[in-house]
């Protein structure tokens, strides 16, 4: 059995927090386990201090975790994402579904070992299945096979697809999937050629 040296951040952070409940605020004991988890990161490569920043919506599913998410709760976080959308001044929401096979398939982005000026990708097969060639692929995200002839390709379907990439959770709050445009992961031509993926007759995820 492997033994180790030293306690995790999380853990340690819990026992300096659990010894000074007697003296201290729970609002004050937050901010110090903020504080403590802030000094044990470093800016490298592509990821940054920003990500140990909540805003509201992951404040508010935080909230949640554990509980069922109240249907009140639910409209105001899809809501809020809703008005985030931002699509194409052109309105070209389709890409190059070539190019969005690769993105998907690459799971560098926004790590310490990444390199800044570096590609990001998104990384789907991590939670989705996308062609029926894919020997393992992650189960967290329902599969995506066969997207055009479940989905149709209407200008209704585009925009349902490049805004569910651009920000998931203007559509189902609290969800797992990362928010690839709102969050600056990918960049509207990215965001383009996956939807692309989904929605091409050519591409594998529909043959």
């Amino acid at each position: 059995m492997r033994r180790t040296t030293g306690l995790p951040i999380v853990a340690l952070v819990a026992i300096i927090a659990a010894g000074c409940a007697t003296t201290a605020g729970d609002e004050e004991l937050t901010a110090k386990a903020a504080a403590s988890l802030k000094a044990s990161f470093k800016p490298a490569g592509q990821a940054g201090l920003d990500r140990l920043e909540q805003d509201d919506t992951q404040r508010a599913c935080s909230a949640a975790a554990g509980k069922p998410l109240a249907k009140e709760t639910a409209s105001k976080i899809e809501q809020a994402n809703l008005a985030t959308l931002r699509y194409p001044a052109d309105g070209k929401l389709l890409g190059d579904w070539k190019n969005g096979e690769k993105i998907a398939q690459e799971g560098r982005g926004r790590q310490f070992s990444d390199d800044p000026n570096g590609p990001v990708g998104a990384n789907c097969y991590a939670c989705h299945q996308l062609s029926k060639t894919e020997l393992s692929f992650g189960t967290i995200g329902p599969s995506l096979y066969q997207y055009l002839k479940l989905h149709g390709n209407s200008a209704e379907t585009q925009r349902y697809t490049y805004g569910k990439i651009y920000n998931s959770e203007a559509f189902a709050a609290c969800s797992n999937m990362p928010r690839f445009g709102y969050k600056g992961i990918l960049s509207e031509q990215q965001i383009r050629d996956v939807a692309a993926l989904l929605l091409d007759p050519a591409s594998p995820v529909n043959q």
